[in-house]
């Protein structure tokens, strides 16, 4: 997996600048939160995500999460229906920060596959990580 800074980021995911990942399969994007986005926020302990047939759209927010400080918004990188939700996730949230890349959160049939271009993805994770890492002073 490659690492960037302190960060693993893997480079078969799609990255939205508010720090979700998506993994596409098929038409379906699956969904959570990427290692330097659970280090910003701490250790998540509570989770509201979107329900099953909620439409969603790229961008918008679709739920949120909290830590004992810190009040994040959850954003929908991709837009189309919410066909499934990790309800596991929802029950332990700290498995989140434990392993951000096998504790997805919600599932998502695009409308569009082709926003998954104004994601960040290949050779554009890593600037875009390196400036991340620069712009909120976490290393």
């Amino acid at each position: 997996m490659p690492k960037i800074g302190d960060y693993n980021l893997p480079d078969d995911l799609y990255y939205h600048k508010e720090h979700f990942w998506v993994k596409k399969d098929g038409n379906v994007a699956i969904i959570g939160i990427d290692e330097f986005g659970t280090k910003l926020a701490g250790e998540i302990s509570f989770i509201e995500l979107p329900m099953e047939d909620d439409e969603v759209s790229q961008n918008d927010q679709v739920g949120s999460l909290e830590t004992g400080k810190w009040l994040g918004k959850i954003y929908s990188p991709v837009s189309g229906t919410v066909i499934a939700v990790n309800e596991d996730a929802v029950d332990d949230p700290s498995a989140i920060n434990k392993d951000p890349y096998n504790n997805w959160l919600f599932k998502v049939e695009m409308k569009d596959a082709g926003e998954l271009g104004n994601l960040y993805g290949g050779d554009k994770i890593a600037p875009w990580l390196e400036n991340e890492i620069a712009t909120r002073g976490k290393k």
